[in-house]
């Protein structure tokens, strides 16, 4: 590309949208245009940057190769435009943002993001709620959230924008909790539960019976329980405390798939403040992790 070619931000932003909701009609919904002018936006960026960013299939868009590794530089080129914007015009952000989040994920994840957020804009107050995801689904079905971080299948039907995604191991006090010939004892939240629902149908698909031993929707009444030896449960690799043991194959335990973490939003719309969280929160991942892909 020649050095004299600049990227129109919103060509940009119209393909960071259409990325996060997968789809050019929903996308014309919350940038108030039609789908035909959403397609030329997305043509019009491809050709600048001289390459294919995007795929239509009968069912959703997806991201090429390129886009994949476009998109992160598009969030951090808008968000550096946001605050400039803010910065010269001097209108900060206010008001509320209410956010939802798995347990597990805020306490290890979120506490530096949003320190960092508050920070950048003191004027916005931050109301976090953790709960599983079924329960923060229907809060954000009912308007009680703004923005949501919940657990899904990867890859699934679901709506809302891949924040995290790792692998998934199973844990315990010791190994001792694996009785020879008895039922794996798992330690689980309450159905439904995308952890629970993946230990059991690895076990199930092995051959594996089990019993729940422990059920408790709090991730420290779990780990409470692991601690004491009641049994073993699935966690994402990261968030497992150093005092428990990771269990495998060696011990007669099938392999579990990733972990994935959704952003959704609410349908209704959420406040500018909101939107500017989303932004923040994508972004840091995206760095946190070292991942060039959505």
């Amino acid at each position: 590309m020649p050095r004299d070619v600049n990227l129109d931000l919103d060509l940009v932003r119209t393909f960071v949208t259409v990325a996060e909701t997968g789809s050019f009609t929903r996308t014309g919904e919350r940038l108030g245009r039609t789908q035909s002018a959403i397609s030329l936006q997305v043509r019009r960026l491809e050709e600048s940057l001289g390459g294919r960013l995007l795929v239509r299939d009968p069912r959703r868009v997806s991201l090429t190769e390129a886009g994949e590794a476009f998109l992160p530089k598009a969030r951090r080129l808008l968000r550096v435009n946001d605050e400039i914007i803010a910065e010269v015009t001097g209108e900060d952000l206010e008001g509320e943002v209410r956010l939802g989040a798995p347990e597990d994920f805020a306490t290890v994840h979120l506490p530096e993001i949003l320190g960092a957020f508050a920070r950048s804009h003191p004027r916005v107050a931050l109301a976090v709620t953790c709960d599983l995801t079924l329960n923060l689904l229907d809060r954000l079905q009912a308007g009680a959230l703004d923005l949501a971080l919940v657990k899904r299948e990867p890859l699934g039907p679901d709506l809302g924008v891949r924040v995290w995604r790792e692998p998934l191991v199973w844990v315990a006090a010791d190994r001792e909790v694996l009785k020879p010939g008895e039922p794996a004892p798992l330690v689980i939240a309450p159905a439904p539960c995308v952890y629970r629902r993946r230990a059991v149908a690895a076990l199930e698909a092995r051959g594996r019976s089990w019993r729940a031993a422990y059920t408790s929707p709090s991730l420290a009444g779990q780990h409470a329980a692991l601690r004491a030896g009641l049994g073993l449960t699935v966690l994402p690799r990261e968030m497992v405390p150093d005092d428990l043991t990771l269990l495998g194959e060696v011990d007669g335990l099938p392999p579990l798939e990733d972990a994935e973490i959704a952003l959704l939003k609410a349908r209704g719309g959420a406040p500018r403040a909101a939107d500017r969280l989303a932004e923040y929160v994508l972004a840091a991942l995206d760095r946190r992790s070292g991942r060039t892909v959505n």
